[in-house]
């Protein structure tokens, strides 16, 4: 499902720092996670693996905020790469769990229902969701407002989060990617993965396209460039993650992956039809 090198990115621990504004990262060297600072505590975004819990309540730490201020808990989907540690945050913190509609069956089944990795060895503990979001809905907390955007296709619940923040007297629009990537094995036409994945997809990059975006993160380190971007900061660059070029270059790139597979998994139908019906159910598995 993922290579071992990514895998390994997913638990590599990534110096905590502030990105702009009330905006700090927490995460790993892949594995992002975000923590939005208010005067009425914090909101935190993604816990990503149970494993990864500790790792972010230390980077939290180290930034100099108590973990216990966590009031809010939010997802970029329900992956369990992203949302396994759910359930220990929300024990550990008290934090209230907001999740978008479609992925909250997930969420509060360990991952069982998840339409493509329901297996059981990717399921994990379940979490009680306080609060059902829908596309368009606002999480507000000590001043701060995020919007939850449903942008789904990578789960049936992805969300994109976008918010201003204030920096140096300057304000900047965030948006952080839930995921548009078309995962290995996901099958957009014939017996799709789930009904209306296409169009999900297809819905998902017109939001994307409609963002404003000035600084640019997402689910993934590897989505945005935190790598070659926190070096740019330890340098000196207040703004090295104000990247609106990059942000419209990243969406374009993968609505173009959507396409070429969309069109690939398309002809490979017809082509098992003319051939005498071949067996639809290995249709876009494998790539």
């Amino acid at each position: 499902m993922w290579g071992s090198a990514q895998k390994a990115d997913w638990t590599t621990p990534f110096p905590p720092h502030k990105i702009l504004g009330n905006v700090y990262y927490v995460g790993s060297k892949d594995l992002a996670a975000f923590l939005i600072v208010t005067p009425e505590g914090n909101i935190l975004i993604n816990s990503n693996l149970e494993s990864s819990v500790p790792q972010i309540k230390a980077s939290v730490e180290k930034l100099g905020f108590k973990f216990s201020d966590t009031k809010i808990l939010l997802i970029s989907h329900a992956h369990y790469d992203h949302d396994a540690g759910g359930a220990t945050v929300t024990r550990l913190t008290g934090a209230e769990y907001m999740v978008m509609d479609a992925d909250v069956p997930v969420v509060e089944d360990g991952g069982k229902s998840d339409f493509i990795y329901g297996q059981k060895e990717n399921w994990y503990k379940p979490a009680k969701v306080n609060r059902v979001l829908h596309d368009g809905d606002e999480v507000r907390l000590g001043g701060t407002v995020l919007v939850a955007h449903k942008t789904p296709g990578h789960t049936k619940g992805c969300t994109t989060w976008t918010m201003k923040v204030m920096d140096s007297n300057k304000s900047y629009d965030v948006v952080i990617i839930g995921s548009p990537n078309v995962n290995t094995g996901y099958r957009l036409v014939g017996k799709a993965s789930y009904p209306g994945i296409a169009d999900d997809f297809q819905h998902t990059f017109e939001v994307l396209r409609g963002l404003h975006c000035d600084v640019f993160l997402g689910a993934h380190g590897g989505y945005y460039g935190l790598v070659q971007k926190y070096a740019r900061l330890k340098a000196g660059a207040r703004e090295a993650f104000v990247d609106p070029a990059g942000y419209r270059a990243y969406v374009l790139d993968r609505e173009s992956v959507f396409r070429e597979e969309l069109i690939r998994q398309r002809n490979q139908k017809a082509a098992a039809r003319l051939i005498g019906g071949g067996d639809e159910r290995r249709i876009g598995t494998g790539f």
